[in-house]
Formats: structure tokens, C-alpha cells, sequence
């Protein structure tokens, strides 16, 4: 394997960065030349993001890497999260700014959805989890609402296939992102053409899909003559940081693994070589994502460490300021199986006053209420894990297959806390690392398109020689069982 470099960007729901990757036959080196914030704008009762300032930001990254460091990358290649797009008009002009998924203008539209296509229908021709913030039900809300944008869009792009188009001038469809759109039919390989007659939604604007590992073009002339170097590659990797992510699990060959993807949300699941659309998958509300190699990722979407972060930003406001240290400090030191919510309450996915709304909910479970910031993360941490729990045996009755290690990757790996409550309540070994799998999956699916790689299978290998895994080996005990039961006893019952 020749010496390489790439660039990733990879932007999540807090936070962007650029990442200077290089490989040679034994590692993959990350650097982060820079990070730039990222967050909802908000203006009267409408979430925004500010995609202008989000793309001169990444331009700044690749000028650090081709001016300052002086290095021309062999790929550049873009990661972000889901369901969320923009519109283009004619010229390609962008038609607004794209609107955030906790936006509200989907409170209560699956129910009108449900009125042209029933849910059974719509499961059936995408195999994809009902949340409100899909693309399908965002255009559906701007069909009902009679935004005229619907009428003179001409190309539809999600958030990654967007930046994608502004860096290199094609405008395509990755097909990981694709699928998180409720809009893709997975059977017939291409858009599914009933949900948008049903709906009312303009299929031309539907851009062209194209597989993770796809050499897009070539960066813009403008922006190179802006940064001063020759054309670059821009490659899709799975443009979904999930599918990212995924892509870097440092699993052996042959092993009975499940992942688990910590942040903001928590993404748990499986990889499978075809979509698991059943009336049993649909029951419990899993998804089928696109994945890297022809697979697909069988999954649960889990509301995550948005619950802790959102009371760390309450507690901020009010003049308590505590570091994610501090809190799993306190948390550790509060009593045990205390309090629990059911994560995926939908009172919890806004922003807002968190603390408040937990509260709130255990008062209408009967139960008393956090008094303290480590009681509050402590239920938070210990409903997470539970949550876990509910979605491995899940997995297990849906695929038929035996899970014995949970793969943990990302940023949420770093509270060690909820890591080994996730081996205690689940009873499987947890190997957490790489932190940085999204930008590490981003670069070795770049690394496969430019032949620097052969497959996943050596990326993944690669992956396992370059970063440092930690294992949690299970303590299971009678009060995660007992906690476990109370849970399942609600979710039932909801």
C-alpha cells in the first residue's frame, strides 16, 4: 500500500471538523487541522442551519491542509447526518436555508402522512423507522403548508450530497444518505415512485444515487484557484456519518458483533446483506440504512447523550457550569437505579429545559424526581444502557443471529460510565474505539475508491492496528434485571 493522504469533514449536530488522514502499510494517522461549531439557528418559531458559514468553514480546513501544510490529498471526502436537505432552483441556486430535524413544523405529520399512505405501505416500500423529521414527512409538511418551493425546486439534495455539489459541481445522491430519507426503495434500487405520487411530491427533483466509495469529480476550479493547488478528487464515502462510522468498527471476520454508535444519538444495530422488512421489524420500529460493501444497517436510532448535553446547556443558563467529566463524576457518586425514562420519549427530542422535562416524566410514572445534576445524568446514563439492552435482544429475534460483543465508536465512548453500564445491563463484552470512527470510516472508504485499499475487510483490519480498543467485560446483577423489567412493563404499556 503506496503512502496516501486524505481529507475527511466530518459535521455533526454539535460540531464540525477537517481531518488530515494519512496512511501508510501499518496505521491511519489522523490529524484535525480545524473545528468550527455547528448548531440550529433559530429565527421566530423555525431551526434552521447556517449552511453558508458550515461551507466556508470546511473551505478554511482545506486550506490549512493544501497552504499550510502543503500536502495534496489523493480524496477529499464528506460525512453529516441524516434526513435534513436543501433545494436547488434554476441556476442551481439554493432555495432557503435548510431547515434542522428538531424543527417543528413535523410536529404531527406522520398522522396526515398516514392518511394517503398507511404506515404499513410505507414500511413495506422503504423498510425505514418512523421518526417525524424524515425527509419524506419534512416535504410533506411543505406540500401541506403550501411552500411554493416545492413547486420551482429543481434538485433535491441532502445536507452531504449539498456541500458535495458547492465542492465539486455534480449533483448526486449518495446512497447511505438516500435511504435516510423514507423516500428510497430498497427492493427496486432506485426512488420509490408510489410514496411520491401518493404524497404529492415532485419526483424529477430527485437526483441520481450513487454507492458509498464513488469518485463525485473533481474540485471546483474556483475554489482551487481560491486555495491555491491543483484538483483534488471529491469522493462519497457513506456520506452518512452512521455509515461512516460503521465502516471503521474494528470487528474480526466472522464474528458475532453488533455496533453501537455513541453521540448526540446513539445508533444501534447490525450489518446485514439485505433490508429486514417484516412486519416484526416494523412492530419495533428498526431500520434499514444503506451501508458500505452492498450491505445494509439494521438498526434502532436512540435518542443518545442529546438528554445529558441538553441538561448540561440548561445548567449552563443558570450559571452552573459543569464539564462531561464532572458530570459522570457525579453521576457515578448518585444511587443506583433511582430514576429512569424511557429515552425515545418525544417530549425529549426539542431543545429545551431537559431536567425539567425528565422531571416530568417520572412524575407521571410515579416516580420521584431527580434533586441533584448526578442524579439527573445517572438516570439518563442508566436508561441509555437499558435502552441497549431492549434493542440487543431485538436484534437477536429479527435476525436470528447470536450477538456476543457490542462494538462501541465515537465521541460517547469517552464516559466510560455508560460503557460499562452498557456491558452490564446488556451482559456482552463492550470494545470501545476508534472515538474517531466517523472521520477514520470516512477516510478508508476514500482510501478503497482510490485503490489504496482493497476492501472492508483490510479497512477494518487497518483500523484495529491503528487505534487503542478498551473491553468491558459484563457485571450483571439482580438490579438491571429488576430496572430492565420496569422498563419493558412501560414501553409496553405506551
Amino acid at each position: 500500500m503506496a503512502n496516501s493522504a486524505f481529507v475527511a469533514i466530518d459535521l455533526g449536530a454539535e460540531s464540525g471538523r477537517t481531518i488530515l488522514a494519512r496512511i501508510d502499510d501499518s496505521r491511519l494517522q489522523l490529524e484535525e487541522v480545524n473545528r468550527f461549531s455547528n448548531g440550529p439557528i433559530r429565527i421566530g418559531d423555525a431551526l434552521y442551519w447556517d449552511a453558508l458559514r458550515l461551507f466556508e468553514a470546511m473551505k478554511q480546513g482545506l486550506a490549512a491542509v493544501v497552504r499550510d501544510r502543503q500536502v495534496a490529498p489523493a480524496g477529499i471526502g464528506l460525512d453529516t447526518w441524516g434526513v435534513d436537505f436543501g433545494l436547488l432552483g434554476a441556476g442551481d441556486e439554493l432555495l432557503g436555508n435548510p431547515r434542522h430535524y428538531r424543527d417543528p413544523r413535523t410536529n404531527g405529520i406522520m398522522d396526515k402522512a398516514f392518511a394517503r399512505v398507511t404506515r404499513e405501505q410505507m414500511f413495506e416500500r422503504t423498510g425505514i423507522q418512523f421518526m417525524q423529521f424524515n425527509s419524506v414527512f419534512q416535504l410533506f409538511a411543505m406540500r401541506l403548508a403550501g411552500s411554493p418551493l416545492l413547486d420551482i425546486a429543481k434538485t433535491f439534495l441532502t445536507m452531504p450530497d449539498l456541500f458535495n455539489f458547492w465542492l465539486a459541481g455534480e449533483k448526486v445522491c449518495e446512497f447511505s444518505n438516500a435511504t435516510t430519507t423514507q423516500l428510497y426503495d430498497p427492493r427496486a434500487k432506485t426512488w420509490a415512485v408510489t410514496l411520491f405520487e401518493a404524497l404529492r411530491l415532485p419526483l424529477e427533483m430527485m437526483p441520481k444515487i450513487v454507492p458509498p466509495g464513488t469518485v463525485i469529480g473533481a474540485l471546483r476550479p474556483s475554489i482551487c484557484e481560491e486555495l491555491g493547488t491543483k484538483a483534488i478528487p471529491v469522493i462519497a464515502p457513506a456520506c452518512h456519518d452512521t455509515g461512516s462510522a460503521v465502516a471503521a468498527v474494528p470487528a474480526e471476520p466472522g464474528s458475532n458483533w453488533a455496533f453501537l454508535s455513541s453521540g448526540t444519538w446513539s445508533l444501534m444495530g447490525m450489518e446485514v446483506p439485505a433490508p429486514i422488512i417484516t412486519s416484526q421489524s416494523q412492530a419495533y420500529n428498526f431500520t434499514n440504512e444503506g451501508g458500505v460493501g452492498n450491505t445494509f444497517r439494521f438498526l434502532k436510532n436512540i435518542m443518545g447523550l442529546w438528554l445529558v448535553q441538553e441538561c448540561r446547556r440548561t445548567w449552563q443558563r443558570a450559571g452552573q457550569a459543569y464539564d462531561y467529566g464532572q458530570l459522570s463524576d457525579l453521576a457515578a457518586a448518585s444511587k443506583p437505579f433511582a430514576h429512569w425514562v424511557n429515552v425515545d420519549d418525544p417530549s425529549f427530542l426539542a431543545p429545551g429545559d431537559m431536567p425539567a422535562r425528565i422531571a416530568a416524566f417520572c412524575e407521571r410514572t410515579g416516580q420521584a424526581a431527580p434533586d441533584s445534576p448526578g442524579a439527573f445524568v445517572r438516570c439518563c446514563l442508566e436508561s441509555l444502557a437499558l435502552t441497549y439492552r431492549v434493542v440487543v435482544n431485538v436484534l437477536e429475534e429479527c435476525t436470528g443471529r447470536k450477538i456476543d460483543v457490542i462494538h462501541a465508536v465515537g465521541g460517547g465512548i469517552q464516559n466510560t460510565l455508560l460503557c460499562q453500564m452498557a456491558a452490564d445491563a446488556t451482559g456482552r463484552t463492550v470494545v470501545t474505539g476508534p472515538i474517531e470512527a466517523t472521520a477514520a470510516g470516512n477516510v478508508v472508504m476514500q482510501a478503497i475508491a482510490a485503490g489504496a485499499l482493497k476492501n472492508i475487510d483490510e479497512a477494518r483490519d487497518l483500523v484495529r492496528r491503528s487505534f487503542e480498543l478498551k473491553t468491558y467485560a459484563p457485571k450483571p446483577s439482580p438490579a438491571w434485571d429488576e430496572a430492565y423489567a420496569r422498563l419493558c412493563k412501560h414501553r409496553s404499556e405506551t
